[in-house]
């Protein structure tokens, strides 16, 4: 059985939980070594215990401030990005020479290029400056950029115009996983991953539909043009919103009051890897490079995503090869849409509910499975078989719900604040190098059958499996070796950004362990310091959830 929320009141009582050493107001914060956080827990003077139906509000409060602004502009991320396979079918390829050879996969490719080149700098960026106002001013540029598709002549100009766009879309994934790892304790995280992830599959519901009205506008312009004009237009719009409606973390976000903010900030206090914290820290880049569990995450998105091509590019495409008109393309891609959506939210809360039981890692591997099982249908079944073909193409998305997971399981299991920051970068460079060359495996001469690609795409994934398998056995027998020597997790150096995942106790510590599988438990330093404004009193029976 869970135990209850740490901090909190059970049953009246009041538990030690949470005991603070509150400062002097006068002392001034070392926010180089620490979290932000910690100017929150240093100048709060009220009451430091919560009741758990209190902290059920402020979470409750919390998802509807937070989810519907990442909800709709992760949605309006996936629908700009994956317009090309939409506007494909209304004449773009032939007005822009893109069916000769391999120039439409490469216009899909060249995308993701840009994704990984911009990566990294939009995520300095967001940990330098509030992530607010990052984000809202590179979704105001790539709505001008998704405007200036509707100038584009010729292929070379489309492919431009995709790097670049690429490049200003590539940090909304990252910093929305930091955005979710500073508000939510981990085993909420996986549950928020898939809800605004999910929306890049119930987008496309909406969007052919809406492409399909304005792929019939009758004017002096391609009726593909209309298509990406009102969608740099609508990005343009909300990119200015999120300036006054994101949330970006506990310790800045407007809207919440003094107890609010404590409370939202010294929960976060199980996770051991702070809310926020703006100093560029070297050491933690090293680390990153030298830990296998980050290497075996970032292949597994690698191979993994390069099924996505036939999603997020060519599914319009092959249902158009199966005889069906414009309109019934479009149309058919709706049920997809609905299916990969669902799964996106099912598989992260299957994974959030029964986390005690460490069946994340089994998820991804489930979700692999399925994409493995589409990819042999439509590589095997004949073509008269629309039947078939159909159910294929609609369970083909079920990698990205195991991606969902993927993406909670990594960012709960690093800490350090810019570990953590880049290990979510380098999540989706991998994400987007399998997606650079999932587009380049179909080519124009092997339509409508496509063979060659589906053959990379079952291989990749189930060499994707065979990798988070080995990720659980590598958390497991860390796990083991570390309960072996008696060290195990604290939480009274948790918003010292020095410490990461790696930086383990010298001193056994009084607290007993759950030895979930999937879960790579991290450990902290105790190590005497004046910036230690805060030490914590476990129950005998507390499991930290990871």
């Amino acid at each position: 059985m869970d135990s209850p929320p740490q901090d909190s009141l059970s049953e009246g009582k009041p538990v030690a939980d949470h005991i603070e050493a509150s400062p002097q107001k006068t002392e001034k914060i070392d926010t180089t070594r620490t979290d932000e956080a910690m100017k929150v827990l240093a100048h709060y003077t009220g009451e430091q215990s919560w009741e758990p139906s209190e902290e059920k509000r402020l979470v409750r409060k919390i998802d509807w401030r937070l989810l519907p602004v990442l909800c709709m502009t992760y949605g309006l991320q996936y629908y700009d990005k994956a317009m090309l396979s939409q506007a494909a079918i209304f004449g773009l390829r032939q007005d822009l020479g893109l069916i000769v050879g391999n120039r439409y996969s490469m216009s899909a490719a060249i995308f993701y290029l840009g994704f990984i080149v911009g990566a990294y700098p939009t995520m300095f960026l967001a940990q330098r400056y509030p992530i607010h106002h990052v984000a809202s001013g590179i979704v105001t540029l790539w709505g001008i950029c998704l405007i200036l598709t509707s100038v584009c002549h010729n292929y070379q100009s489309l492919y431009a115009q995709r790097f670049f766009l690429g490049l200003l879309e590539s940090g909304i994934s990252p910093m929305f996983m930091m955005i979710v790892g500073g508000w939510y304790k981990k085993n909420e995280q996986a549950l928020r991953m898939g809800i605004w992830y999910s929306c890049t599959g119930y987008v496309s519901i909406f969007s052919p539909l809406i492409n399909y009205g304005l792929g019939h506008i009758k004017g002096s312009l391609s009726s593909w043009k209309y298509m990406y004009l009102f969608a740099g237009a609508l990005t343009i719009f909300w990119g200015v919103c999120l300036e006054f409606l994101l949330p970006s973390d506990p310790v800045s976000a407007r809207g919440f009051n003094e107890r609010e903010r404590y409370i939202s900030v010294a929960r976060m206090r199980t996770n051991n890897s702070g809310v926020r914290n703006t100093h560029f820290k070297m050491g933690q880049v090293v680390e990153l490079a030298l830990d296998i569990k980050f290497w075996l995450i970032f292949f597994t998105a690698f191979l993994a995503m390069i099924a996505n091509a036939p999603v997020s590019t060519f599914t319009p495409i092959i249902i158009n090869s199966f005889g069906f008109s414009t309109l019934e393309s479009l149309l058919l891609v709706i049920p997809a849409g609905f299916y990969g959506g669902t799964m996106m939210l099912i598989l992260p809360w299957l994974g959030y509910k029964y986390t005690s039981k460490g069946i994340r890692s089994w998820l991804v591997i489930g979700g692999q499975i399925v994409t493995t099982v589409a990819c042999l249908l439509l590589l095997l079944l004949p073509l008269n078989e629309t039947g078939g073909l159909l159910f294929a193409c609609y369970i083909l998305p079920t990698m990205g719900a195991g991606y969902a997971v993927l993406m909670g399981l990594q960012i709960g299991n690093i800490a350090g604040y810019t570990k953590r920051s880049l290990s979510s970068s380098g999540l989706y460079i991998g994400y987007c190098l399998g997606n650079f060359v999932g587009p380049l495996c179909f080519r124009e001469q092997d339509s409508p059958r496509y063979v060659p690609g589906f053959i990379v795409t079952v291989v990749t994934s189930v060499i994707a499996a065979v990798l988070v398998f080995v990720y659980r056995f590598v958390c497991l027998y860390d796990n083991r070796r570390r309960d072996a020597t008696g060290v195990l997790e604290g939480f009274e150096n948790a918003y010292q950004d020095d410490l990461t995942d790696k930086t383990v106790s010298p001193q056994p510590l009084p607290s007993r362990q759950q030895n979930r599988p999937d879960n790579h438990r991290i450990l902290n330093s105790d190590i005497p310091s004046s910036i230690i404004l805060v030490t914590m009193v476990f129950r005998a029976n507390y499991a930290v959830d990871n």
